[in-house]
């Protein structure tokens, strides 16, 4: 969808089995200081009531919208959908289990504008399931490059902000870590991602599947060197050293 309004910011949120977590993460985006927005949910066929809560929400507030998915995606073909009927100048994402800070998107679209960004992320805390243990400000880098961003882990999805009216339209591809991907694409012409270092999101760590999920992240970060970006081995294996250092000291941070 065109853009209807270049000072709207239109948040993406893919759900799948969302149902006892997704109003909290609703709460942390009608608490925004910044007013202007619209949360797209993109509903991706839960076997459970998440699509009825969703509609729950949307009556509450008309700035909410349900986006049903015809059949499940996975997160990647979600975001698109939502992607699709976005019309604010600016993207946030924002994962059905994450919670933001009241002024994350006054803050975030403020560094945006004054470093001409056009991809904005910033720091960020992980909590447990429960919300019950807070960790560490996971800390950010001030600017990140296509070959720097290669080998870091700096760039926490539900923390990014999209310029729509200097990059188009943004797809994700349907590929293994296809945010991760996305990041890349956006920087690999010579652009600069901008770090914003406070603390304005909740990273919500489902602790039975940690060690899993990192080993999955680590794997799909390898292929998508290797098919993606067609790097050479020696190059892969240099850039996912720097990752691995990187993501190790990170997670020690909980």
């Amino acid at each position: 969808m065109p853009i209807v309004n270049a000072n709207r910011v239109s948040i993406i949120t893919p759900a799948y089995k969302a149902a006892l977590i997704i109003g909290e993460t609703i709460e942390s985006v009608l608490a925004q200081t910044y007013t202007d927005w619209e949360l797209l949910i993109a509903e991706d066929c839960s076997p459970d009531n998440t699509r009825d809560v969703i509609r729950e929400w949307e009556k509450r507030d008309s700035r909410i919208k349900l986006v049903s998915m015809p059949a499940n995606g996975g997160p990647a073909m979600a975001r698109n959908a939502a992607l699709a009927q976005a019309t604010g100048g600016w993207i946030a994402f924002l994962d059905s289990d994450d919670l933001w800070l009241p002024e994350k998107l006054e803050r975030t679209l403020a560094h945006a504008k004054a470093n001409g960004s056009v991809l904005t992320y910033t720091g960020f805390r992980r909590i447990s399931a429960d919300g019950a243990q807070t960790g560490k400000q996971v800390h950010v880098p001030r600017t990140l490059s296509y070959r720097s961003l290669l080998g870091n882990t700096a760039i926490a999805t539900s923390t990014v902000l999209l310029d729509r009216v200097e990059l188009g339209d943004v797809r994700m591809r349907k590929t293994y870590y296809d945010d991760f991907d996305c990041w890349l694409q956006i920087l690999k012409p010579g652009r600069l991602a901008h770090g914003l270092d406070e603390d304005l999101m909740r990273y919500r760590v489902m602790s039975q599947s940690v060690s899993r999920n990192k080993r999955r992240s680590a794997m799909h970060v390898w292929r998508a060197y290797r098919d993606l970006e067609k790097l050479g081995v020696v190059a892969s294996v240099w850039h996912f050293s720097q990752y691995a250092l990187r993501g190790l000291l990170k997670y020690r941070q909980f």
